[in-house]
């Protein structure tokens, strides 16, 4: 018997160690179950890192409780380092040797949503989307305007009143509200006193030589297309570049014709004119404004030495700016608007000068204010008159929705017949210009949204469309009409501005090839109705509807 319950021990005790392995291989007896799952628990919860958190530990002496902590404190910094060593050891190669398929398609999954993400652009994006600063407004200021104070309203129950009944109300008929009249200037000269500034400052004596400088003579010889192209990429803006120039819509603008420094003037719709000099310490960060007319600046232009500035409004009037008097004299008055002008010689004495009423006079600037030839139009009212560049005898017109050549000396006092007429136009024609030193193109602006240049070389009824360039004229009533105007300095290539958004300055060729695009984010962000380029220097202006002027240059000297 003893010997049978020996063999039955022996047994049991082979069976509990086939069910229960030993933990360790140098150990040969058994171990229970549970005490194993602790174990394991134990490895496990020191394998898990508890989130880091900031905790507030009073300062405590040297005593066996400090000692433990920071024995804690080295144990959980050596977790962390070998955590961060498996991290980075996840993407060496030969590390997924071993690992489950699991594991594999995991972590393929983790690497396919990191490169979607990254493919997602989020942080530039997010980025682009945050607000930027305001730049700082340079140029004119703002008026500080003063709020009328109204009186308080006290209610008639606090105050223990009655309704008041004694207050009867008169019923008038509606009557509509007629527009505020506008004063017009006064006939004869103005002084020149800027209104920018509190008292009267003498014309500064930079820009008087400024003023009076000779222009270079234009060279008539014309760059290549690439040449050309290379030349236009390399006019940026700046924030030094926006400036408010007038108070108003920015209706006409123009660069004196000076080579060594840049200086610019602008009309707006309520009269106002501005001189611009970038570099300049005078007046508002270089700018000058003054108040020549009562309604809108329609068109601009220096003369030739002696330089002036020739404006047209549609207050009737035409004045000239001239610096060394200080005044601007009246160079014509008209019952009717001036839209537009041009000069009808070379030493710049003869303009002629479109009016709102279809008429176009002839007028000699040595006189005083009267006309030499006054002739009517077919149609009306007239928007743009402009003088052929070489045979200056030859004008075109732009009348409503027609353009038509006419030649000055078989003009008669009403229905003079013209000379060739540019057809296709379906709408009204904001602009019509010859092209500089050959007038062999006349470069259209119609409402139709095209663009259209015409072969004028032969001034005949024959004046074919070369082509014609679709372009968004749509600005709406608080802009200023679109207008394509030629590069003085490249006679096949125009400047015209853009709706589109961003917004930007197109540079076309006439065969309709899209030269250049001018546009920057940060600076350029409304639409330039208004825009021409230096006649000498690689510079670019536009303006806007809120008075500024932005340039696109490679120098400022």
């Amino acid at each position: 018997m003893d010997a049978d319950t020996s063999e039955i021990s022996l047994k049991t005790i082979q069976l509990l160690q086939e069910r229960t392995p030993s933990q360790n291989p140098g150990m040969d007896e058994p171990v229970r179950r549970t005490s194993r799952r602790i174990r394991e628990r134990k490895q496990e919860k020191k394998q898990m890192l508890s989130p880091k958190c900031l905790t507030f530990r009073p300062k405590v002496k040297n005593t066996r409780k400090r000692v433990k902590r920071k024995k804690n404190d080295i144990e959980e910094e050596e977790n962390v380092q070998e955590t961060q060593a498996d991290n980075n050891n996840e993407f060496l190669p030969g590390y997924r040797e071993g690992l489950s398929e699991y594991e594999l398609e995991r972590l393929e999954n983790i690497r396919q949503n990191q490169a979607f993400l990254n493919s997602l652009k989020l942080q530039q994006i997010s980025e682009a989307l945050r607000p930027k600063p305001k730049p700082t407004l340079r140029g004119l200021k703002r008026e500080k305007t003063e709020t009328e104070m109204l009186p308080v309203r006290k209610s008639l129950r606090l105050q223990q009143k009655g309704p008041q009944t004694d207050v009867t109300l008169e019923m008038t008929p509606s009557t509509a509200i007629e527009p505020e009249k506008i004063a017009k200037k006064a006939p004869g000269p103005i002084p020149l006193d800027p209104i920018n500034l509190e008292e009267y400052v003498r014309v500064p004596e930079d820009l008087l030589n400024l003023w009076n400088e000779v222009p270079l003579k234009q060279d008539t010889e014309t760059l290549d297309l690439k040449s050309y192209q290379e030349v236009l990429q390399k006019l940026t803006i700046d924030e030094g570049c926006v400036v408010k120039v007038v108070k108003g819509r920015v209706c006409s603008a123009a660069f004196h014709p000076s080579a060594s420094s840049l200086l610019m003037a602008a009309g707006d719709k309520f009269g106002h004119l501005g001189l611009w000099k970038p570099d300049a310490i005078w007046g508002d960060d270089g700018v000058l404004c003054f108040e020549p007319h009562s309604r809108a600046i329609t068109s601009m232009a220096f003369s030739s030495h002696p330089c002036n500035l020739i404006t047209v409004s549609y207050d009737g009037s035409a004045r000239s700016m001239d610096l060394e008097k200080a005044v601007f004299d009246e160079v014509y008055r008209s019952t009717s608007g001036l839209k537009s002008f041009d000069f009808l010689s070379n030493d710049c004495s003869t303009l002629l000068l479109g009016e709102w009423n279809g008429e176009v006079a002839v007028v000699d600037r040595r006189t005083s204010g009267k006309y030499e030839s006054l002739h009517t139009m077919a149609e009306k009212p007239i928007r743009c008159v402009h003088v052929h560049p070489v045979q200056q005898h030859y004008f075109v017109v732009a009348e409503s929705s027609f353009v038509n050549i006419y030649d000055l000396r078989h003009l008669k006092r009403r229905n003079s017949l013209a000379v060739c007429e540019l057809k296709g136009h379906r709408r009204s024609v904001s602009s019509a210009f010859f092209s500089p030193h050959t007038g062999n193109r006349v470069l259209t602006t119609c409402m139709d949204n095209n663009i259209r240049v015409f072969n004028t070389s032969q001034m005949d009824c024959s004046t074919p469309v070369i082509k014609s360039i679709t372009h968004n004229m749509h600005t709406g009533r608080w802009l200023s009409k679109l207008s394509a105007v030629w590069d003085p300095k490249q006679q096949d290539c125009f400047v015209i501005g853009s709706v589109n958004r961003p917004r930007q300055i197109q540079v076309y060729h006439e065969s309709g090839r899209l030269l250049h695009t001018f546009g920057n984010m940060d600076h350029l962000t409304t639409v330039c109705s208004i825009s021409a380029f230096h006649p000498s220097r690689n510079t670019l202006l536009g303006g806007n509807s809120s008075g500024r002027l932005h340039i696109f240059t490679d120098s400022f000297n």
